[in-house]
């Protein structure tokens, strides 16, 4: 799994121009990366000399030799206990009129299934020491995991969009009428990309106490919501009936679903650093429960506080969404207000990952990308997001479930070819006998990706015919439900790309040879 002595057959410094040997040096350790990033950008060599100097991680998707892991950052999985994880619960009495045990049920449910998934993902980290999307590329090729990326860059900026707005509208009714909820959003924004444009170690370091102080107020929420008076059977009486109630459940469960399962693209990125003999179980359940808890948490306080009758509440939603319910807990907001810049910190903790993998994702999409540093990307990202929170701050329910049910499609066939070419084809007496990972980044020695693009072509197919959303019902999703049919999309997405790239890949072999 490392480099052989003899990989450098030519003159060195000829080598060292080409793209593909810088990136060599960097993931063999033949030079350190912040040296190889510096001397490539000449009068701005300084500068980032300077900046790498003081903390700033100048290395991007290059693999991670092993001896430069290190055994600490297993524990940090604590960035879904924030408040972006509450409207989604929200969702199962707003958008889809589920009662509360229905709600809790399908997120006990769906959300077990997506952490399964996203937790399998994460095991991959310290086996191949390389980032989510460039093991995608063992499996779908160069060409593939370039399309990986878009839709991975696409699904983060979508996260974070949601959170920044968020965000936004609950910094802006702490204290109505006192802070703008566009200067909210440019507020979450900027806290998220301080910890991200740094890197990696500091992400870690960030999650590992957020976790605190975001446990002291969602227990806060929870008793001030219990004051204010839980109603269990709230929406009994409004539920649907019949056909109407699995379909209900069904599209609810997708976006559940997609809330852990958004998790997966970026699921080896925290984990390609800890040692390769991190015995896989451990980062699995690790990496489970570290989703499970805080989501099923999170989210159930959403439902919770959907079930509270207090006109005040209902109207508080009505004008300021999910970040209106919350600021309703005044006692609450009193305390926040008094310590708004502790708070934004807590609100980004969510978003920080999606955008520090934003820019790891735009490094994967090719050479030309790898090679600019990679906290040029995440100011990059951070800039779209925070523009699109503001244009679409006045819409952020419909955003927020449109995207995760999407979201769930393309996940669910993801998980699914690189599960099965790490579980059938690159398993140790598999045809292809393990990982060549010294390949990542050499295309004629990885997978053409015919198989992979087909089958995630059999997916799309898949999520079409079956899916439901309120711009589109397909055929399948339409015979699920009643008369808005019922969301089946992840799950025929899922089904489609498994049954296709076992034959599929089996032939890429037999007549390519890899």
């Amino acid at each position: 799994m490392s480099a052989s002595p003899d990989y450098y057959t030519e003159d060195k410094e000829k080598a060292f121009g080409s793209i593909e040997d810088e990136l060599h040096r960097v993931a063999y350790a033949e030079e350190a990366p912040d040296r190889v990033i510096a001397s490539r950008f000449g009068v701005l060599g300084p500068l980032l000399s300077r900046l790498f100097a003081i903390g700033v991680e100048a290395r991007g998707i290059e693999r991670i030799p092993e001896d430069q892991r290190e055994s600490k950052n297993a524990w940090n999985k604590s960035v879904n206990a924030v408040l972006t994880t509450i409207p989604i619960g929200a969702l199962g009495q707003s958008a889809f009129t589920l009662s509360f045990g229905h709600a809790v049920a399908t997120i006990f449910c769906f959300g077990a299934l997506g952490g399964i998934a996203t937790a399998f993902i994460a095991t991959l980290g310290p086996i191949t020491g390389l980032r989510t999307m460039v093991i995608t590329r063992f499996s779908s090729g160069y060409v593939g995991g370039t399309i990986y990326s878009v839709l991975n860059i696409l699904t983060q900026l979508g996260f974070s969009t949601t959170a920044v707005i968020l965000g936004g509208q609950t910094l802006a009714n702490i204290n109505p009428g006192t802070l703008p909820l566009v200067v909210g959003i440019i507020i979450i924004g900027v806290c998220c990309l301080i910890p991200c444009f740094i890197g990696y170690d500091m992400v870690h370091v960030y999650e590992r106490y957020a976790w605190i102080i975001a446990s002291v107020i969602m227990l806060f929420l929870w008793g001030l919501g219990g004051k204010a008076g839980y109603d269990i059977n709230a929406q009994k009486s409004v539920e649907d009936t019949g056909r109407a109630l699995p379909a209900d459940i069904l599209s609810f469960g997708g976006i559940v679903f997609g809330s852990f399962s958004g998790w997966a693209p970026v699921a080896a990125d925290y984990n390609c650093r800890l040692p390769a003999d991190t015995p896989p179980m451990r980062v699995f359940l690790l990496t489970f429960f570290g989703l499970f808890i805080p989501i099923c948490f999170v989210q159930i306080l959403g439902a919770a506080l959907m079930t509270i009758t207090d006109p005040a509440y209902i109207l508080a939603y009505a004008d300021g969404s999910t970040g209106g319910l919350i600021a309703q807990v005044s006692p609450l907001g009193v305390t926040l207000a008094n310590s708004s810049l502790s708070f934004s910190h807590f609100l980004s903790a969510n978003n920080i990952p999606n955008t520090y993998s934003t820019g790891l994702s735009i490094q994967a999409l090719g050479r030309p990308f790898a090679i600019i540093p990679r906290f040029f990307w995440v100011f990059i990202a951070f800039v779209a997001y925070t523009v699109a929170g503001v244009v679409g701050r006045e819409h952020f329910n419909a955003i927020l479930s449109n995207f995760l049910s999407i979201l769930s499609y393309w996940t669910a066939f993801f998980i699914v070819i690189v599960a099965e070419e790490h579980f059938i084809f690159r398993r140790k007496n598999g045809p292809l006998g393990g990982y060549n990972l010294d390949d990542y980044d050499t295309p004629s020695k990885l997978p053409l990706g015919i198989a992979g693009i087909l089958a995630m072509c059999f997916g799309i197919a898949g999520a079409v015919v079956g899916m439901s959303e309120v711009w589109y019902t397909g055929p399948l999703g339409k015979m699920a439900g009643a008369a808005y049919g019922a969301d089946l999309g992840f799950e025929l997405a899922a089904a489609f790309s498994a049954v296709s790239y076992l034959p599929l890949r089996a032939l890429e072999i037999k007549l390519i040879g890899r």
